[in-house]
């Protein structure tokens, strides 16, 4: 039997797409002392941690109110139910996210109504949401998404005009600034999640909502905790979704540590485009940009490519880990059918689905990992250009 020479070659040794344990080494120490003073403590629901948790992120965030849940998903969903969204009603979002973004709304009985991005942003086109309003529609939820603010101020201008709320998800945004005021911070409500690969992740699931106005927060707090404010007595149907407090003493530690993160983040940033600039990569793949009036905080680096499919294969094979987010956008996933959207009304959408690609980025990542992911980009596309002269 002949093999063949490709089959027998080393592959190249893969390093991580994101690496949990290095930044756990950094806090060790300060993790487990937390941890420990819970277990002493044998207090594990909402408590003193929590409390705290709540008080120091609405410091950070500069909201007078933050209140601590069970994920993410539930911050978005128990936003919505503050508002009073449900059957019936309609709320505006973008089809380019996770699926817990319009997933929320369908939660409440609500139809999701998506409109399409920006192609430079990846955030919601807010020029083509005025056009999607109708009598129906209650909120407008945009999506700070990779770590970069959603044009806010004409979404806010839409939603004053209409008497809606602004729910902003900011699940991966997290510090990031717009105009001078943190996401979360800016809207009626924002939605924070903890999940371990955010800017900000505990040891398991975790969410966070802000609120303005006090009607709203208290209405939260009830939310969470099945309605009850005393004991066997339920004033309203909520559902359970309350902060661990392990998860809240984890955040705390973590939490002081945040600022540091977001700009390690944004130095690999500036490094992965000195890099692709020195290898003249400028026409072969388009780099993540903000806008002057805006922060980027990274959760994700993503470039695009026309070429995205190809060029992660070749990455793999030479170990160098990517990721897709998302390559299939909401308004053509089987859950949402029943919303009668088809290929090719959301174009933009579409089109990220199929030329985004996610580099590695954290505050740990060592500069040489940079340097081996764009030699290996560079590598590609400059023996694309050899195969395509040859021809």
């Amino acid at each position: 039997m002949q093999i063949s020479t490709s089959a027998v070659r080393p592959a190249k040794t893969a390093f991580q797409f994101f690496d949990l344990g290095a930044q756990f080494e950094t806090i060790r120490g300060e993790v487990l002392q937390a941890v420990g003073a819970v277990l002493d403590s044998q207090q594990f629901i909402l408590g003193q941690q929590v409390d705290l948790l709540e008080q120091e992120l609405a410091a950070f965030l500069g909201v007078p109110f933050a209140i601590g849940c069970a994920s993410g998903t539930d911050a978005l969903y128990l936003a919505l139910l503050a508002q009073g969204v449900g059957p019936g009603d309609e709320v505006i979002t973008t089809p380019f996210t996770f699926v817990a973004t319009a997933g929320s709304i369908a939660r409440t009985g609500a139809t999701p109504v998506f409109v399409d991005i920006r192609p430079d942003t990846f955030n919601i086109n807010s020029d083509l949401i005025q056009e999607a309003v109708t009598e129906r529609t209650r909120a407008i939820l945009p999506v700070h998404l990779f770590g970069l603010a959603a044009e806010l101020r004409p979404i806010l201008q839409i939603a004053e005009k209409h008497s809606m709320a602004v729910i902003e998800d900011a699940a991966q945004a997290i510090g990031a600034v717009y105009y001078g005021e943190k996401v979360g911070s800016i809207g009626t409500f924002g939605c924070f999640s903890f999940f371990p690969s955010k800017n900000l992740g505990c040891a398991g699931d975790g969410g966070m909502v802000t609120a303005r106005h006090p009607g709203n927060a208290d209405r939260l707090r009830l939310l969470r905790v099945h309605g009850s404010r005393a004991k066997y007595h339920y004033e309203l149907l909520g559902t359970n979704s309350r902060l661990d407090t392990l998860q809240a003493a984890i955040l705390r530690v973590k939490l002081r540590h945040l600022d540091n993160w977001t700009k390690a983040r944004q130095e690999r940033a500036a490094i992965y485009r000195q890099i692709f600039e020195d290898k003249h990569l400028s026409d072969a793949v388009t780099l993540p940009e903000a806008p002057s009036h805006s922060s980027h905080v990274f959760n994700q680096f993503v470039i695009r490519s026309t070429s995205r499919d190809s060029l992660r294969q070749f990455l793999q094979e030479q170990g160098v880990p990517t990721a897709i987010y998302y390559p299939e956008p909401l308004h053509l996933q089987p859950a949402f059918s029943y919303l009668g959207y088809r290929a090719g009304s959301m174009p933009e959408s579409e089109a990220a689905c199929e030329e985004t690609l996610a580099l590695p980025i954290y505050p740990e990542l060592p500069v040489e990992s940079q340097e081996r992911v764009v030699d290996a980009i560079a590598e590609f596309f400059h023996s694309k250009l050899h195969h395509s002269r040859r021809k």
